[in-house]
This record gives C-alpha cells, structure tokens and sequence, in this order.
C-alpha cells in the first residue's frame, strides 16, 4: 500500500510539473500520407509550434484543417473574440482483466507507463495525463492531441500497462476550445 501511495505523489508531482509547461507542440503533418503509429516513433516527427496566442483564428483554423483535425468556430458574445474548437481523444485507463503482477512486476510496468505518457506528452500527442483520485474500475485518463480516433487508440494500446492487460482504453471524441489553459 504504502508503494502505491508513492507511486501515485510522484505521479501527481509529475503531472503538476507537465502540466505547467507553456510549450505546445504539433504532430507532423498527417495530411500528406497515412502515418501507421509505432514504437519507433522520435520526437524529431513532432515539430515546434508558435505559442497559439500568437497565431489568428484563421491561419490556426487552416493549418489544423491541412492535418485532418476537426473543428469549428463560433464568436463568443462577450469578447467578441472567434473560439476555435478541436476534436481531441479522451481515453480512459480502466482496470484490465490480469492484475495478478507482484510487486516488482508491477512496479516495473509502472515505471514504464509512466514513461509512456512522458513520452507521449513530450513528442506533443497529448496534451495532459493523470489518475483519479479513487479506488475505481477508471484508473486515470490521458487526452491525445491527434487527428484522428485511429491514432489516440493505436498511441493508447503502446502503453506498456495496456500490453500488458493491467488496463485497458476506452476512447472517447471530446471538444474543447483550442489554447485555453486549465485553471
């Protein structure tokens, strides 16, 4: 018990920290080709992109059209200002059928999903990570930054937790405002 308390502080230490960064980052464009995601992948396919503050509406609306993103705008009433929504992938980490892993197994298999979604993160296909709070058949949930539901699900099942059948995903189309920070 006392290992998996650990484990979860680093975990949230880990996620705060991560998830101050300002940095954005874009995928390679995936308009040109299909893109089959595998383990090989380096984080020189991902490209650094302009803080989005600093781009308009329309130039940010077109280059995520030209990568298969979906999207729309509306103008807010308020401000005046065009919102741009995208389609990101929210997947959820659930218990998976074989728990039956030792304590160094275990251990092992966290490590490694941890430095999954490290990774995942650092080469700009999700844009956050992180476990709930409780003890419930939902462990966690990582929300990917890609075009297309194919790509979060094959990013998703490279998760060494998932391989394993410690967890297994359940992805879900979700919208949010482009840019807009957590508060």
């Amino acid at each position: 018990m006392e290992f998996m308390k650990k484990t979860i502080l680093f975990t949230l230490i880990a996620l705060a920290l991560v998830s101050c960064k300002k940095d954005t980052k874009k995928q390679e464009d995936l308009s040109k080709s299909p893109v089959e995601v595998s383990e090989e992948m380096t984080p020189s396919n991902v490209e650094k992109e302009e803080p989005i503050e600093k781009k308009s509406a329309s130039i940010l609306k077109k280059e995520l059209t030209n990568k298969g993103y979906k999207i729309f705008d509306y103008v807010d009433e308020k401000t005046q200002d065009t919102v741009l929504m995208q389609q990101y992938f929210m997947v959820f980490l659930k218990k998976g059928p074989i728990r039956s892993q030792n304590e160094e197994e275990a251990a092992a298999l966290q490590k490694a999903h941890l430095e999954h979604l490290g990774r995942m993160y650092d080469e700009g296909y999700a844009d956050i990570s992180g476990p709930f709070g409780d003890d419930g058949d939902i462990r966690g949930v990582t929300i990917y930054n890609v075009p297309t539901l194919k790509m979060a699900d094959s990013l998703a099942n490279l998760d060494p937790m998932v391989k394993a059948e410690r967890l297994v995903i359940e992805v879900h189309p979700w919208w949010a405002a482009k840019g807009f920070p957590l508060r």
